[in-house]
Parts: structure tokens; C-alpha cells; sequence
């Protein structure tokens, strides 16, 4: 099995940007694991955050524009240019169109993983069509929760895992109330490649003490 992913986004919470985004890269670089730890920063931080030694980082969003008239956009190419080796897309908190992800994925490099959020089974099959490197299923009612997806909903984490299995190769995340190294794990059982979390990391007092945690138990 490729390495559990552990996916944390930055979102904009003030923990999480500016000088603190930085800091809470170099925690991230820092953990010691077999893990794949990727930051998923916002476009005013990939610089100075994939500038750490170590760390894989993210766009939270592109669009599929080029180099031009474009007032407000995310354009791919500078986002690579200042340090993206990846994006999420289809954000519950930033949804976009079937064909937005289409467009944009025929815009990436073919080794540019694009990791395509999905509020449910319907939507994941759907995105599954188009081939993005992951489908990252999170119930939005549960985004920012106490309660893990894992345990309040395992059937759409399996569910989700089987229907995109059953049209391409697409790595299975998911997302909504993941805190713990439990819930990872859980995560796996149930078909994830991994987890798309934010708060859990984000929001915690203890920052560094919560990436130890969700890293605990996977060997």
C-alpha cells in the first residue's frame, strides 16, 4: 500500500496564514513518519511555505484560465511557479462545475495531483469520470465538527471508496470531523487512501501535538 496520506488544509484560519502558516509548515515538515504530509496553503502563502524543506504543498484552488485579462483568478501556471506541486478543488466552502475540474485538469501536468472534493457518492462517481488523482468525500454537515465522518457516517466512506473503484484508479480521502490517529486508521479500514482535514490541526491548541496524533498509528 502507497503511504496513508495525511492532507491538512490551511483554509484561512489566522492560525494557519501568514507568518503562521509558515510555522505550522515547519511542524508539519518536522513530524517524523511514514505518512505523506502535504499543506494545503492559501495562494498568498505558497511561497513562503513550500519554500520549507520537506514539505509537500498545495493550492486550495486553481481555475482553468491562462496567462492574461484575468482580474481575481488563481492561474496554474504561477501557482506552480511559486510552489504548488498540487491542488484540492470543488471545496464544499468553494464549490465549482464538472466542467471547471475538466478544464482545469487539462491545463495541469500530468504529474500534478488535483485532489477533488465530493459532498457525497453521486458527486464522487461523477468527479471519478473525469480521472483526478484523488476524490476526497466530506458530508459538509459535518465540516469544522466534533464528530469524525468515520463514526458518524462510515458507510459513505466506504460507499465512496467502492463507486470510484469501480470506474478508475482514483485514490479514495476523507474528510469532515477528522481529529485523531483513530480516525485515520478508521479511515484506511473503510477503503481512504487517507485524510483531508483542517480544523483538526488548524484549530487545535496544540498543533504540533495533534499531527503527532493523527501520524501515532500508522506503521
Amino acid at each position: 500500500m502507497d503511504a496513508p496520506l495525511i492532507v491538512v488544509n490551511f483554509k484561512t484560519y489566522s492560525s494557519a496564514m501568514a507568518g503562521a502558516a509558515d510555522k505550522l509548515g515547519q511542524l508539519m515538515a518536522d513530524v517524523e513518519t511514514d505518512a505523506r504530509m502535504v499543506a494545503v496553503a492559501s495562494a498568498f502563502d505558497l511561497s513562503s511555505v513550500s519554500a520549507i524543506s520537506g514539505l509537500e504543498v498545495w493550492s486550495q484552488h486553481l481555475d482553468p484560465v491562462g496567462q492574461g485579462s484575468h482580474t481575481g483568478w488563481l492561474e496554474p501556471q504561477t501557482a506552480i511557479e511559486r510552489g504548488a506541486v498540487g491542488t484540492i478543488i470543488n471545496h464544499a466552502e468553494h464549490k465549482v462545475s464538472l466542467e471547471h475540474v475538466r478544464d482545469l485538469m487539462a491545463m495541469l501536468p500530468e504529474d500534478f495531483p488535483i485532489c477533488a472534493c465530493a459532498a457525497d457518492v453521486d458527486e464522487a462517481r461523477a468527479l471519478a469520470e473525469l480521472g483526478p488523482t484523488f476524490i476526497a468525500v466530506e458530508p459538509p454537515e459535518l465540516i469544522g465538527g466534533d464528530v469524525s465522518v468515520t463514526n458518524v457516517d462510515p458507510a459513505i466512506v466506504s460507499g465512496t471508496a467502492d463507486a470510484v473503484k469501480s470506474i478508475s484508479d482514483v485514490g479514495v480521502l476523507c474528510g469532515a470531523g477528522v481529529k485523531t490517529g483513530r480516525d485515520v486508521i478508521k479511515a484506511i479500514e473503510l477503503g481512504a487512501s487517507g485524510v483531508l482535514l483542517a480544523s483538526g490541526v488548524t484549530k487545535s491548541d496544540d498543533p504540533e501535538a495533534a499531527l503527532m496524533d493523527l501520524v501515532s498509528l500508522i506503521h
